[in-house]
């Protein structure tokens, strides 16, 4: 079993904790409906996009595993409800991919992180924080849903996009002034 998978310090918990409870407060944010879509338009995606271009790959992804458990033993969210259930859901499969997309954005941008800049963090964040959260998340709405409305998330596209360029933007900035990142 690899170790340093496991080995977490009080600094990682607390950075561990803060994106959780920062993707948390980015769900009451008012979530927007789209009447073709179980699934709304929330600002949540923008949360896993940070933890992993500021976290890294482990500390990212196990933020968005504590934001799941939070939601599982029944942290009230705004949009979308709390318990074991959301994730049975059509949104469940967008949820369970936060991890895995924290982790790709987070493990690509501590491979590049002596080069990275801007459009870097903004490729990273889009495999991650688009790509990967999409082939999770379609498939299991398509399975509640069908695949026409599941083709319908192509509406969550241009959010997606503007939230990976603030990810990106915060990531630079971050790395300058104060990198959460070691290279």
């Amino acid at each position: 079993m690899n170790r340093n998978l496991i080995t977490i310090s009080n600094r990682d918990l607390v950075y561990i904790s803060l994106f959780a409870a920062i993707v948390i407060v980015l769900g009451l944010i008012p979530a927007i409906p789209l009447g073709f879509i179980p699934v709304p338009i929330t600002a949540r995606s923008l949360g896993l996009m940070l933890a992993g271009s500021l976290l890294g790959a482990k500390r990212g992804a196990w933020a968005m595993a504590l934001f799941l458990v939070l939601i599982a033993i029944g942290i009230p969210q705004a949009s979308g409800g709390s318990g074991l259930g959301v994730f049975l859901g059509p949104r469940g499969g967008f949820l369970l991919a936060f991890p895995v997309a924290a982790w790709v954005i987070g493990w690509l941008t501590e491979r590049f992180w002596r080069r990275l800049n801007f459009l870097n963090a903004l490729l990273f964040n889009l495999i991650g924080g688009v790509v990967v959260l999409y082939a999770i998340g379609v498939p299991w709405l398509a399975l509640g849903a069908g695949w026409n409305v599941a083709l319908a998330s192509i509406a969550f596209l241009p959010g997606d996009v503007i939230k990976a360029v603030i990810a990106a933007l915060a990531a630079v900035t971050i790395k300058r002034s104060y990198p959460l990142i070691r290279g």
